[in-house]
């Protein structure tokens, strides 16, 4: 059965900062999900949370947010803001598990609109689901700021992977740049999702590596080998040096030939059809319907 469980292990402080990033490890779907505080003002944001999900069963847990939410009132922490990068394919979110428990607020990026008209087609949604975003708190715009204690949040808009990726980048010190960026041995996102495009991410990825050499890069997936464990933080110069799909050199027809060959091969994610349908809901879930059961759709033949 399993749900995933998540590992409270890894933390790190950006150099020169009072900034604190605590990384939280969901192993089943091998997502990162960030705690970063200002530590002068003890005020928080929480980015990319996993609601915990057994595909077998169709039970879902927040066994994992928990351990967040417990992290962050074990150090005092007031939770301003959960992120989302985007809406995400492989895991659920518990964006609304945090915001029931904290009054916190749901970002996203504005063009999580396209990304809904697509899968309301797809799924042929309920007409009372609007495409129009006010699921969330708020839909950032590119170059938006958003401030939270002494953190200044810029939000910078990376298609490609989707249409709607943000990375959101911390005083100009650190960047969390979703599935955009991969560790350098890994790559970077596929793009055959709705609404992708290769050429577009080669563009979004070169605006991250444009940032200075010395900022971090956290990632929201790790897909290790076999000679290493988990890892989740690197920088720009890294990328830039080493990403064996954009490295430095690598012209834009180079990368969307083998981006686009590399995305033939791929499945689909395992979990990208119940994922969907609520993370495009800002993780909530579908009306009840007429028996007080709610349910999720599966289409067939379509995807």
């Amino acid at each position: 059965m399993g749900h995933s469980e998540m590992n409270t292990t890894f933390g790190h402080t950006a150099t020169k900062s009072l900034i604190h990033v605590e990384a939280f490890l969901d192993s089943d779907s091998e997502t990162f999900s960030y705690v970063v505080v200002d530590s002068l003002t003890n005020k928080a944001i929480v980015i990319d949370p996993v609601l915990d999900f057994d595909y077998k069963s169709g039970r879902t847990s927040t066994e994992s947010a928990e351990k967040i939410l417990t992290h962050l009132n074990q150090h005092g922490c007031q939770l301003e803001w959960v992120l989302e990068t985007h809406a995400h394919a492989d895991h659920l979110s518990a964006a609304p598990f945090l915001k029931a428990k904290t009054g916190a607020k749901i970002g996203i990026g504005e063009h999580i609109k396209e990304v809904q008209q697509t899968f309301k087609t797809i799924f042929n949604l309920e007409k009372s689901f609007l495409p129009n975003g006010a699921q969330f708190d708020r839909l950032f715009r590119d170059e938006e700021t958003l401030t939270v204690g002494d953190m200044s949040i810029r939000i910078m808009h990376t298609p490609g992977h989707t249409p709607a990726d943000l990375a959101y980048i911390i005083n100009e010190k650190m960047a969390f740049v979703g599935d955009t960026l991969f560790m350098p041995d890994v790559g970077t996102a596929r793009c055959d999702f709705p609404g992708g495009s290769a050429k577009t991410l080669y563009y979004s990825i070169q605006a991250l590596l444009a940032l200075s050499p010395q900022t971090e890069l956290y990632v929201c997936h790790d897909y290790p080998t076999k000679d290493r464990g988990h890892e989740y933080c690197t920088t720009v110069e890294q990328q830039r040096k080493l990403n064996i799909h954009v490295h430095d050199g690598v012209s834009e027809a180079e990368f969307v030939a083998r981006r686009e060959s590399r995305d033939k091969t791929l499945s689909m994610p395992r979990l990208i059809l119940p994922a969907i349908q609520l993370n495009i809901r800002a993780g909530d879930m579908p009306p009840a319907e007429d028996n007080g059961q709610i349910y999720l759709k599966i289409p067939l033949n379509m995807l």
